[in-house]
């Protein structure tokens, strides 16, 4: 009969071995890793490295990006943090990545402003190196809506045709939520266009084009968009047609023409008018010729009842 002592001492062995070859599986697997983390002062842990692949995450990714972060003096930012990021499909490096770039620019952004962002879908790095280094868009885009200018028409009925380059600043405040580029290329214009048509004469847009620009920028157009704007720049304007001269030729064309048709409708009227008289005048005339056709016998009748003699 075994001795059940050593039964439980082989068993023991056994869990042993076992434990240790798990062990040295996993040291394997991730000494490089924790090292890399400990000599960095990351401080992710072994076990956390192991839950992070049983929770299906990469280790590696997040190592990777807890050290870049930590070597360019960003703090606060968790292990948890990141691998909740991760597991929700947002791109972890990218977000590290701006944070840095906005860190070294002196920009608040924080990582529950840029995690949103990014997993809105935009481009968190291209939305802060605009916020750094501003961008310029043509008004109007040719590439977008087809069109080279944008036409406006002064008081005096002169039409200015301009282009007009606007600088804008990406807000981080407001990207989540706030309207696009294009937005801001319709507000830019329909301001511009009513401008123009505010001035008296299309001769003080020409001496003085910065009146557009100070009175667009005055409108607050960027409110509730994704951006800035920093500057609005008329970069070329031209005189276009003489809109209020067409206009006036074109209702005088219209007057004539109305005038006319007022004389035709009141010739017509008289022609219709002179028609009736004439009819009328038939008419009398067959009358009269009825009651002469009477007479004879009116006279008849008198001279059979004896009222009427012959002399």
């Amino acid at each position: 009969m075994e001795d059940p002592w050593a039964v439980v001492g082989i068993a023991v062995v056994g869990i042993g071995i076992v434990l240790g070859i798990v062990f040295l599986a996993l040291f394997a697997r991730y000494f490089k890793l924790w090292i890399q983390a400990f000599s960095s002062r990351a401080k992710i842990g072994p076990f956390t490295l192991v839950f992070m692949s049983l929770r299906k995450v990469k280790p590696s990714v997040i190592v990777d990006t807890k050290i870049m972060a930590v070597q360019a003096g960003l703090i606060g930012i968790e292990t948890q943090a990141l691998e909740a990021h991760y597991l929700a499909g947002g791109n972890v490096h990218r977000v590290v990545h701006a944070l840095i770039v906005a860190h070294r620019a002196s920009i608040e952004l924080d990582w529950d402003t840029a995690s949103a962002i990014d997993l809105a879908g935009r481009n968190i790095i291209s939305a802060v190196e605009t916020s750094v280094d501003p961008k310029v868009i043509d008004c109007p885009d040719p590439k977008k809506s087809g069109r080279s200018t944008l036409d406006g028409v002064a008081k005096d009925g002169i039409q200015l045709k301009a282009r007009a380059r606007v600088t804008v600043r990406t807000n981080l405040s407001q990207l989540v939520g706030g309207a696009t580029e294009e937005t801001i290329i319709a507000r830019v214009g329909e301001g511009i266009v009513s401008a123009i048509g505010s001035c008296e004469s299309h001769k003080q847009v020409l001496a003085n084009p910065s009146v557009i620009s100070r009175e667009v920028l005055n409108r607050g157009l960027d409110s509730q968009t994704a951006f800035s704007i920093v500057s609005i720049d008329i970069a070329d304007i031209d005189v276009g047609d003489n809109v209020g001269a067409r206009l006036r030729a074109d209702q005088a064309d219209a007057d004539v023409r109305i005038a006319q048709a007022r004389a035709e409708e009141r010739r017509a009227e008289a022609v219709a008018s002179e028609q009736e008289m004439l009819a009328r005048t038939q008419e009398n005339q067959a009358k009269v010729v009825l009651a002469e056709a009477e007479i004879p016998l009116a006279m008849a009748e008198a001279f059979s009842e004896g009222n009427l003699r012959a002399v």
